[in-house]
């Protein structure tokens, strides 16, 4: 039996915010060495929702693992981030939810994503067709879809 842990799923919403749980889980399970190979804090989603945030990585991630409560560490985010709008809160949590790749070289990076992802689950990409937004090939490669 694996004892992986892999982090929540990015569309699950922490503090109504799409990846912030994930993002939390990532900080606790890259520190206790579950997670080494991932995009970490300064690439993909990480990156985009700091830069959201307007938090330092640095500082999400020391404050992460200072421990405490999903409670606590959301209300640190809300006395440290920038207020964000129910609008562009709304466009953040689409972003994540529904967006794909935009352009010929992002479409690639999605495929070759996509064949990873099959590879690993043992499957044939051809299974992978339903998969639309890079969120769906995380929640596929990490078999919750």
């Amino acid at each position: 039996m694996s004892t992986f842990q892999y982090p929540r799923s990015p569309k699950a919403r922490l503090g109504g915010l799409a990846h912030l749980g994930r993002l939390v889980d990532k900080v606790r399970l890259r520190h206790e060495g579950h997670i080494q190979d991932y995009n970490y804090l300064t690439a993909g989603f990480d990156k985009y929702l700091l830069d959201l945030l307007q938090i330092a990585p640095q500082a999400f991630e020391q404050r992460v693992l200072q421990g405490g409560t999903e409670e606590e560490i959301l209300a640190w985010v809300g006395a440290h981030a920038r207020p964000l709008a129910d609008d562009e809160i709304r466009q953040w949590n689409g972003r994540i939810l529904h967006g794909g790749p935009k352009d010929d070289a992002a479409k690639q990076r999605f495929q070759d994503r996509l064949a990873e992802a099959a590879a690993h689950r043992g499957v044939s990409v051809e299974c992978t067709s339903h998969l639309r937004t890079w969120a769906d090939v995380i929640d596929f490669d990490e078999g919750r879809l």
